[in-house]
């Protein structure tokens, strides 16, 4: 049976697809300051300079701040010009993003735990237009939770790697069929950075 539905945008996605570093003057845009404290020499930001920026800023709240590996696949998901860095255009649409990201989480997280549950989970993705077999939702749990439950650092780790590996294949899946064909190198490319 084939799952075809692709997933609806998420806040920030479908931005233009842009990888220049400039951005507006500074005090135009409330992320601008953020992103030049942090921006290295080049006026780009790399995992451990998007970790800081994200801990630093309060982003996740009373969550767990973001681990090293889920601020890697935040800035390969946006890494269009495989830099393993990002500008200031990929930065807004990545906090875009995390804001939609962390209001699904708040609102399916029912009992208000801080942690969602398989069910709930399964109820955030279909709301963001992902049909997943049960089996690819069993992997997903399996692989995300801990004692049964997901936190919100792991929920981004799946949402960015459902995310990025969506719109790989949809790039490729030009009759919307849900079926496409990788070359070997293809798929490494498409799958091992994120």
């Amino acid at each position: 049976m084939a799952y075809q539905a692709y997933g609806a945008p998420m806040p920030g996605q479908g931005m233009p697809m842009m990888g220049m570093t400039f951005g507006p003057p500074p005090g135009t845009d409330p992320l601008w300051g953020y992103f030049t404290a942090i921006a290295g020499q080049d006026g780009e930001i790399d995992a451990e300079e998007l970790q800081r920026c994200l801990t630093q800023s309060g982003f996740s709240g009373s969550y767990a701040p973001f681990s090293l590996e889920t601020c890697r696949i935040m800035i390969a998901m946006l890494d269009r010009d495989m830099t393993g860095k990002m500008g200031f255009n990929e930065f807004k649409e990545l906090f875009a993003a995390l804001n939609g990201w962390k209001q699904h989480f708040m609102m399916f997280d029912q009992d208000r735990s801080g942690t969602m549950e398989p069910h709930e989970l399964a109820q955030a993705f279909n709301s963001m237009g992902y049909v997943l077999s049960p089996q690819s939702g069993n992997a997903i749990v399996k692989r995300y939770s801990k004692n049964g439950r997901i936190f919100f650092d792991d929920y981004v780790a799946c949402c960015v790697k459902l995310r990025a590996l969506t719109e790989n294949f949809k790039r490729r899946d030009h009759m919307r069929q849900g079926v496409v064909n990788f070359h070997y190198d293809d798929f490494i490319l498409c799958t091992m950075p994120i």
